[in-house]
């Protein structure tokens, strides 16, 4: 009788366990935010990548200046038969609609990034609106395209600007941890390359701007990224 006490008091003791550590991993996620839906990490409601359980890779090129290399780049894309999405800001839209025009006419996928380039972390939730819904409503009446992909300039964003993106349908996007080119500072096409493509996986964004050192370290990007078996896409296809 006292070895089938023991034993009851044991398996209560491990259950009681289990269910203490079931809690912390729930607390965990609620404090942090953390959530992995369909695969993708996503962070207070940001996404960071895309499906992580397949081949698929993003080349995210945010646009507000580098117009001058943006024909080159195109080429290069479309020699090597890759589609992807150019974040455009509403400012250079304004100025620059024919290249507007001729990146979505090429097949590629175009996402919002605010109008005026602002730090959105700062910015009130008018100001958030402000600026994801006039970049909206610009790029609407110049190519006739409902964007719903947001990519906050600077990486900057608070709780606001994540849920007026929900609000207006926009899911928020950011690159993936250790996939940000940096080419806006580092003009040195290797370092470029490497920074894409070193220990590249699955679901991976990968964020470049149109600039010349990133146009001259292109084709050898998407080349290294095929040779390894992935798969280069548009952000919306990657979260699918």
């Amino acid at each position: 009788m006292k070895n089938v006490i023991c034993t009851f008091n044991g398996r209560r003791a491990f259950v009681n366990l289990a269910i203490v550590f079931m809690l912390i991993f729930v607390s965990c996620f609620a404090v942090f935010g953390v959530n992995n839906t369909a695969s993708s990490k996503i962070y207070n409601g940001v996404y960071y990548s895309g499906n992580e359980n397949s081949n698929k890779v993003s080349l995210m090129i945010n646009v507000y200046w580098g117009t001058e290399f943006l024909d080159e780049m195109l080429e290069i894309l479309a020699e090597n038969e890759v589609t992807t999405t150019f974040f455009v800001g509403g400012t250079w839209a304004v100025q620059e609609s024919e290249m507007l025009e001729k990146i979505h006419k090429a097949g590629h996928e175009i996402g919002n990034h605010g109008y005026h380039h602002k730090d959105q972390g700062k910015l009130s939730a008018e100001k958030n609106r402000e600026e994801i819904e006039n970049t909206h409503k610009l790029v609407k009446g110049l190519i006739g395209v409902d964007m719903n992909l947001f990519a906050p300039p600077s990486g900057s964003y608070n709780k606001k600007t994540v849920e007026i993106a929900n609000e207006l349908g926009y899911k928020t996007i950011m690159w993936t941890d250790g996939r940000d080119t940096i080419d806006w500072r580092d003009k040195d096409s290797e370092i470029i390359y490497q920074r894409a493509v070193k220990n590249c996986k699955g679901g991976d964004f990968v964020l470049m701007h149109p600039t010349e050192a990133t146009k001259n370290a292109l084709d050898r990007i998407i080349k290294t990224l095929k040779s390894q078996g992935f798969v280069l896409t548009t952000v919306s296809d990657n979260l699918s």
